[in-house]
């Protein structure tokens, strides 16, 4: 870590002591992070967040009272306030999960995640980046949007602020391609791709990538599939 890049400020929200007090633990360990706070529901996580302003929250999903979803809700409820949440679930495919993302969660880990991959995903979600594969988002996304009520306002509107252009790039990012897939598809630079995916999240209020493909399925841009029968 450079003197010119201070440590990721974490807060750690679990229900379970052993759990968040192991967590937070194994945060401390590194150079680059500094565990501010732990909170033992949504609601202390979510005051810990206004007396703080922490970077990121590690988040448990379930959690009494005020779930982890509703604490998302309220702290990534805007595309400029407060921290980046993620989210600590026991299933990936997981409806809890689902939700949270759609609440503004940038990305969610198992609770029996390595150490390094904890790691990997603070710091890759610090910085802003999507941590989840698209192909993954869409994979949960696909798995419960059919199970959801449309949300409030109206699709057409939202996707009249985009070029046609950029309704594309949207297309692509939430069918699962990378930056340098999308360039390669539509012929332009990756740098090209970049400026139409940051006019994408702009326009229409949007943290990272991962809020991108939930997006797209809510505004109908891209179809859930039928998972037909059990």
């Amino acid at each position: 870590m450079s003197a010119s890049s201070p440590a990721v400020r974490i807060v750690v929200a679990d229900d379970h002591l052993v759990v968040r007090t192991g967590f937070a633990a194994l945060l401390d360990t590194q150079p680059d992070f500094d565990v501010v706070a732990t909170a033992s529901d949504g609601a202390e996580a979510v005051r810990a967040c206004r007396e703080l302003s922490p970077d990121l929250v590690l988040m448990d999903v379930r959690m009494p009272g005020m779930d982890g979803i509703e604490a998302t809700r309220r702290i990534a409820g805007s595309p400029e306030a407060g921290p980046r949440v993620l989210i600590l679930t026991t299933f990936d495919l997981d409806e809890y999960v689902y939700d949270a993302l759609r609440a503004g969660a940038s990305g969610f880990l198992l609770k029996d995640v390595t150490a390094e991959r904890l790691f990997d995903a603070v710091r890759v979600i610090a910085a802003g980046e999507a941590l989840l594969a698209p192909a993954i988002t869409r994979r949960l996304i696909s798995e419960f949007a059919l199970l959801r009520p449309e949300p409030d306002g109206s699709p057409a509107t939202a996707l009249a602020a985009l070029t046609p252009r950029e309704t594309q790039v949207l297309r692509l990012i939430a069918e699962g391609l990378s930056n340098p897939e999308i360039a390669g598809r539509l012929t332009v630079t990756e740098e090209t791709v970049k400026t139409h995916v940051s006019r994408v999240l702009g326009k229409l209020g949007l943290r990272d990538r991962t809020q991108a493909v939930v997006a797209a399925y809510e505004m109908g841009l891209v179809v859930p599939r039928s998972r037909g029968p059990r």
